[in-house]
């Protein structure tokens, strides 16, 4: 990656301002996920925001694991968010860590708390517990079991470590203030019991620390200088900054920012998940979705995801990022890096009858026009070829310059032909075009000057490879797609035309052994890369992006 200059913005301001007043002689960020899902282009923004600002300065960044619910957490989860990171361009060398890594000292942290007065066992239920906490009006009342003696409830925390009690039967609160103004204070629950196997430390412990009270010690214990996160947390950081003060311990200091939204888009790892298990799309890496795995298997290039991410910018205020903008940080990458290449999507047979027969000659193509370095390639050439369907019309409507009967065209890099003759099925279809063409015209261009309005693009017959192309569109149809009217939810948005698969295309011979991953512009059709599922002479493409935005013209916008 290239390196970026230091950005301006008010989380920069504060650093600097950290370590010129003393605060901090350094920078340590960190980026906390849950293993429960796959990273999407949100938790992106986090990363370079969190990791990119730590290396502006000059400082480290740490990986780790919040792994503190061991119910809805796995190990594939672990391995594809470092697969994520890693191709964002990131490096968190040995600074690996795991919030599991913490247990013991967290545990021994909520004994002093108890210790002093400042938490307790409860055994009132969850929805009792939701019910005595009160509303954004109205304050919550104090838990019959609040007044517990210190002895008491250091007995009963250790024998709920110690498996004596069933799931939901006891938590440990922190004892607050149950009229505060700021709904996280009255009390929150800082242990739950959780007999599960956790996926690094097995069955040996059956309580679990909540995120609020993890997250903070956690990044006390590794040296973290700045928490950055969320703005939803913004309301949390009272609390963040109590439990630190309370135990006397390192104290981070916390700054939030906004989270990224994107249209046409769900950004929650909870609907995304529900997409997987209904089988609504392919799995998490499912070129449609807005995972990270899903943009890499798709063929989004990293440098337009993270050019993408510094144009939306760092703020304090929400706001909606247009599909849009993203599409066209990937075009304007792909513009410049993609090679040039010639694939029939539907492929239409052309016969030029006065060609050689059996001649084959090899034409000189442009790889990139953008890239003169890219240089040029051979593409064979012979009297059978395929064109697109849609680049024939027996009746031509207005302004339409492609091949129709008695039409002469120009076929890229290559000559000018002629139809002659229109060959259709026992149904009226055509299915096949005898054409001529004008040997003068090699390379595209009349010795006597004539011109013609239309270029095709085409392949040869013979030398064709057979492939299967994947064309992806909007997942969802509306560009808000948790809106919905009462009684729906944002499955109803779903757009049912979000894939479409075409086998029997046709593609240039040079990309039979294409790797996977390569990314290519199909010359008049768009930007494609090759899938993983592609087998040895048989390659599978990926619609990364249109060469235009037509969604927004399709759906009436300017």
């Amino acid at each position: 990656m290239t390196e970026n200059p230091v950005p301006s913005n008010f989380i920069q301001e504060a650093i600097l301002d950290d370590l010129k007043n003393g605060r901090f002689d350094h920078v340590l960020t960190r980026f906390p996920p849950e293993p429960n899902g796959y990273l999407h282009i949100g938790h992106a923004k986090a990363i370079c925001i969190t990791f990119g600002l730590a290396e502006a300065n000059g400082g480290k960044y740490n990986l780790r694991f919040d792994d503190t619910n061991p119910v809805k957490e796995d190990v594939e989860y672990v391995e594809s968010i470092k697969e994520d990171i890693r191709w964002l361009g990131f490096d968190w060398e040995d600074r690996e860590f795991f919030a599991s890594d913490y247990f013991e000292q967290l545990y021994q942290w909520a004994e002093k708390l108890i210790l002093k007065g400042k938490a307790y066992v409860d055994d009132l239920s969850p929805d009792e517990i939701r019910e005595y906490r009160g509303t954004l009006t109205e304050p919550g009342r104090n838990s019959p079991y609040r007044d517990r003696s210190v002895d008491e409830n250091l007995d009963l925390f250790r024998r709920m470590r110690a498996r004596e009690f069933p799931n939901g039967s006891r938590v440990l609160r922190a004892k607050i203030d149950m009229a505060s103004g700021n709904i996280n204070l009255r009390d929150p629950v800082m242990y739950r019991i959780l007999h599960s196997t956790h996926h690094r430390t097995g069955d040996q412990w059956c309580i679990y620390p909540m995120y609020d009270y993890a997250h903070g010690q956690s990044d006390s214990i590794e040296g973290v200088t700045h928490s950055l996160c969320d703005i939803a947390y913004e309301i949390h950081r009272p609390l963040y900054d109590w439990f630190l003060d309370e135990l006397e311990i390192f104290h981070p200091r916390q700054i939030e920012f906004s989270r990224l939204n994107v249209t046409y888009t769900i950004l929650s790892k909870r609907f995304l998940k529900q997409l997987v298990e209904k089988g609504l799309v392919l799995g998490w890496d499912d070129p449609r979705m807005p995972t990270l795995s899903g943009m890499r298997r798709r063929g989004y290039p990293v440098e337009a995801v993270r050019d993408f991410i510094d144009r939306v910018g760092v703020a304090k205020n929400e706001s909606v990022a247009d599909i849009s903008l993203l599409e066209h940080c990937v075009r304007e990458n792909l513009n410049r890096t993609a090679l040039r290449v010639m694939g029939v999507l539907n492929p239409l047979k052309v016969i030029i009858t006065n060609y050689p027969e059996g001649q084959v000659e090899q034409l000189e193509a442009i790889n990139n026009p953008e890239d003169p370095a890219a240089g040029t390639r051979t593409v064979p050439f012979s009297g059978e070829l395929y064109i697109e369907q849609e680049d024939f019309r027996e009746v031509p409507p207005p302004k339409y310059f492609r091949l129709a009967p008695g039409r002469e065209v120009r076929l890229r890099y290559g000559y000018f032909i002629k139809c002659e003759e229109v060959v259709k099925d026992e149904q009226g279809n055509v299915v096949e075009l005898r054409c001529t063409y004008d040997p003068a015209t090699r390379g595209g261009y009349a010795p006597d000057g004539r011109k013609v309005q239309g270029t095709l693009h085409w392949v040869s017959a013979a030398q064709a490879v057979d492939a299967e192309v994947r064309m992806y569109n909007r997942l969802f149809l509306t560009s808000d797609p948790d809106n919905v009217e009462e009684g729906k939810t944002y499955l109803d948005n779903i757009n049912p035309d979000s894939l479409k698969v075409l086998s029997g295309c046709k593609v240039e011979p040079s990309l039979v052994n294409a790797v996977i991953g390569a990314r290519f512009q199909f010359e008049r059709q768009g930007y494609f890369s090759i899938d993983p599922d592609s087998q040895p002479g048989k390659p599978v493409f990926n619609l990364i992006v249109e060469l235009r935005d037509t969604w927004n013209k399709i759906q009436g916008k300017k």
